[in-house]
């Protein structure tokens, strides 16, 4: 290792130490705080252990890629070593370098710019249209596979032939939310369901709604405005899941908006999330409200604010997706399902750019 790399891996070991005694103090407070059930140093103490949780996921990244390229050359130095174990040292040497050379170059504050929390509802349809959630949820997920990014499940409520009632996730990576803002809308599917024995083709849809997990104005919610529940997570999990009253629901009184999770199996956690989500949901109305009342707006043909407009249709028969908003069709879904995105939401990117200059 490099005298660089010597002395980042030092500096590296150095802040993880600072940081893992921070993150105990922080955690330490936020259940000290949520006992007492004082929301708003919950909130501040959440955010600050959500900022620290980051900076010690990469620092520890950091640090295993430095710790396997130590290893990987003591043994290629080794004249003892054999032929073999060298060979298993070089792959690990090649892998610690390809690693390192993206954490080093990966700016920290990047990491959760423009990230996107995704909602999926199941509509018309019964188990088709749960079945097509679950298709467009894979989508997304393997499109932000392909781009790198960070997805963390938040919410789901699953059928029992695989469905997905509802469904929230978030995507966490550099211009997550500009790319998937345009994906807001009614997407709907014409196919034959495998558990349609005449072959007769049905159509069902499915709702998305793509949130900023960080608006860019600051969302404040007073406490006395939430009323906040707690029970045991249900669904799979194992015995766990459902023996903790880890599991959060959070009304917010002023506009009736609910929000429920129960992923994690910490109800401090839970209860972050279900917060982000609530003030994500909170700017995306003031934002559709906004639209509404601008008659610049309400002339875009590409919209992220009507969750009412049907968007998009997915006809298997003529294996073809049609994006109605600009009337352009692309085929080969099953591919687009695999998570072959890229196309499509760049031509949407660009039509709205158009519309903007216009």
């Amino acid at each position: 290792m490099d005298i660089e790399r010597t002395q980042n891996r030092a500096n590296v070991e150095v802040e993880l130490t600072k940081l893992e005694a921070q993150n105990k103090a922080l955690q330490e407070g936020l259940t000290r705080s949520a006992e007492a059930k004082q929301y708003e140093a919950l909130t501040t103490l959440s955010k600050e252990a959500t900022a620290v949780g980051k900076k010690l996921d990469r620092l520890s990244a950091l640090k295993n890629a430095y710790d396997l390229l130590a290893d990987a050359e003591g043994i290629l130095e080794d004249q003892t070593s054999d032929s073999e174990l060298k060979k298993l040292a070089q792959e690990d040497l090649d892998k610690a370098n390809k690693k390192l050379e993206a954490l080093e170059n990966k700016s920290e504050e990047v990491e959760g710019e423009d990230s996107a929390i995704v909602e999926i509802r199941a509509g018309t349809g019964g188990d088709e249209a749960a079945l097509f959630a679950a298709d467009l949820m894979r989508m997304y997920q393997r499109y932000a596979e392909q781009k790198g990014w960070k997805t963390e499940l938040l919410d789901t409520s699953t059928t029992t032939i695989g469905g997905v009632k509802n469904a929230v996730f978030k995507i966490e990576g550099a211009k997550a939310y500009t790319l998937l803002q345009f994906e807001s809308g009614v997407h709907r599917v014409q196919r034959v369901p495998s558990t349609e024995a005449s072959g007769r083709i049905h159509t069902s849809t499915a709702t998305v709604a793509v949130l900023q997990s960080k608006p860019p104005v600051e969302i404040k919610i007073q406490p006395n405005e939430l009323q906040i529940d707690v029970f045991h997570a249900g669904g799979p999990g194992g015995q766990g899941v459902n023996t903790t009253d880890s599991a959060v629901r959070i009304t917010h009184l002023p506009t009736g908006l609910v929000v429920k999770t129960q992923e994690s199996r910490s109800q401090i956690k839970n209860r972050e999330i279900a917060l982000e989500i609530l003030k994500a949901r909170l700017y995306d109305q003031q934002q559709q409200k906004a639209q509404a009342e601008a008659s610049a707006v309400r002339k875009a043909k590409i919209g992220t604010g009507d969750r009412s407009e049907k968007i998009r249709t997915y006809n298997f028969p003529q294996d073809r997706i049609t994006d109605h908003r600009i009337k352009k069709s692309w085929h080969g879904i099953t591919r687009i399902l695999g998570g072959a995105l890229e196309e499509l939401l760049s031509t949407l990117a660009n039509e709205s750019k158009k519309q903007v200059q216009e």
